[in-house]
């Protein structure tokens, strides 16, 4: 790879620091200058990268280094960087944040680490002035090894705002690059699990035009890519995920993609049309059935539960659903996948509409908490994607919950939690409310992939 290919890692202070806007408004605003900015979101967020994506025109790739084994996270990294010119890199939580208190392991600034990025830390000055050196100094000495490289300050009332904290920075060392101010319009809309997914189309058409303006009014665009640091691909051309060669497409896989249901990594789709995918996008909100071509399903996570009276009135596409589980077609649901195929979903009022009906659970969004974090899971059963006994890591993010546990046999055993039973497996049928990546283990997509062809070449013979 070129060396005049760059890199940097927009990282916060901590979660709700503005680090979307401005690492949004940065893609926008050098996409317009001509850079071709391939965009990355450190963690396992879906949502976030949909913006990237509406900014930079690619799908945002992510970069999780508990997820994923660091070789996997840097291929997948390199990989999306041919042909690109300036990689940038959206961190997760706080710079230090990651999978516990004790360890850097899964954080972005392990990640910087990993793939040798300087930072350029966004901090919410709205309600500080000298403090904020202070707290530029601890992130910079908190760990030497990573390049705290430049500061973007969000929330500044106005310039006189800005001139009280500009002397506290000179202790820090940190060079400030600019600012983005109080301003509602560059404001990204949210609701109960962050911010709302570009793919509803709830942005008005002029917000990244907008935002790429201001940041080219009050951020010094040309400091922060002197900053950047170059991108040198690893020698080895051998790949560690991916096969020699790119197969011919060999199962057709029915992928859920539309409002209700658009929580995808980009890199498990290639891993998945490399190992001989051909991917079907189907809409769960409008279509009527799934192609006969179709050899598997795959419905991701998103947000059924806006969308439930929707999917509720689509009969034709549960009718389809229920027999191609029928049949033992083999069926992969993540989160709102398994609400969808459960019996009904309940939402915050009350009102329960009815589902797919594949799986005898009922999903419920009222009086419910937030379920977040990592897991380590074991297969308690051979399936789609694992055998019993393998285990992988993955993602759990949720605020509904079922209603009540069906005598169904559970998919998992979540190890670092007590061993608790989670999901379901009946017949091919696989859904769990933990999401996982497809690289998180390296036969995943692989497997999956042969599982369905196995079963098109056996349920026609």
């Amino acid at each position: 790879m070129r060396s005049s290919v760059k890199g940097l890692l927009i990282a916060g202070t901590h979660s709700g620091v503005g680090k979307t806007t401005v690492a949004t408004g940065l893609m926008a605003a050098l996409r317009q200058k001509g850079h071709k900015v391939q965009p990355f979101k450190v963690g396992p967020d879906y949502i976030d990268p949909s913006y990237h994506e509406a900014a930079c025109g690619l799908p945002s790739r992510n970069l999780d280094s508990w997820l994923l084994e660091a070789a996997v996270m840097k291929e997948f990294f390199h990989r999306a960087m041919t042909g690109k010119d300036l990689a940038i890199v959206e961190g997760v939580m706080g710079l230090y944040d990651g999978f516990r208190g004790d360890s850097e392991e899964g954080s972005t600034a392990q990640v910087a680490k990993l793939l040798g990025l300087p930072v350029i830390l966004v901090l919410d000055a709205s309600a500080a002035a000298r403090s904020v050196g202070a707290a530029v100094l601890g992130f910079k000495e908190f760990d030497p090894e990573v390049n705290l490289a430049g500061l973007i300050l969000n929330g500044i009332a106005g310039e006189k705002h800005l001139e009280f904290i500009k002397p506290s920075l000179a202790k820090a060392g940190v060079p400030l690059l600019g600012y983005l101010p109080r301003n509602r319009d560059i404001a990204l809309p949210e609701r109960h699990l962050g911010l709302v997914p570009n793919h509803e189309g709830t942005v008005r058409r002029d917000f990244y035009d907008c935002l790429a303006k201001q940041v080219g009014q009050t951020i010094d665009i040309d400091g922060l890519l002197a900053l950047a640091a170059p991108i040198v691909a690893p020698n080895e051309n051998e790949s560690v995920i991916f096969p020699r060669e790119t197969m011919r497409p060999k199962a057709a896989i029915a992928v859920a993609m539309d409002k209700a249901f658009n929580f995808y990594y980009a890199d498990s789709l290639d891993l998945l049309r490399a190992w001989g995918a051909e991917i079907v996008p189907f809409s769960p909100l409008e279509d009527r059935a799934l192609l006969p071509s179709v050899a598997g399903v795959y419905i991701g996570g998103g947000f059924p539960e806006l969308y439930a009276r929707e999917l509720s009135d689509n009969d034709a596409m549960h009718t389809t659903l229920r027999s191609a589980a029928l049949r033992g077609m083999p069926v992969y649901a993540e989160c709102g996948g398994l609400m969808y195929l459960g019996d009904s979903i309940e939402d915050g009022e009350g009102r329960e509409f009815r589902m797919v009906g594949v799986l005898p659970c009922r999903s419920s969004m009222k009086q419910t908490r937030l379920t977040l974090g990592y897991r380590q899971i074991e297969a308690l059963d051979d399936g789609p994607l694992l055998k019993r006994g393998e285990s992988v890591r993955g993602h759990e993010f949720h605020l509904s919950a079922l209603k009540e546990r069906p005598d169904v046999p559970a998919a998992y055993r979540v190890l670092d939690q007590d061993g608790r039973y989670e999901g379901f497996r009946m017949n091919n049928v696989l859904a769990s409310y933990i999401h996982l990546h497809l690289g998180s283990k390296r036969n995943l997509a692989r497997d999956f992939v042969n599982f369905c062809t196995v079963w098109r070449e056996t349920s026609s013979s």
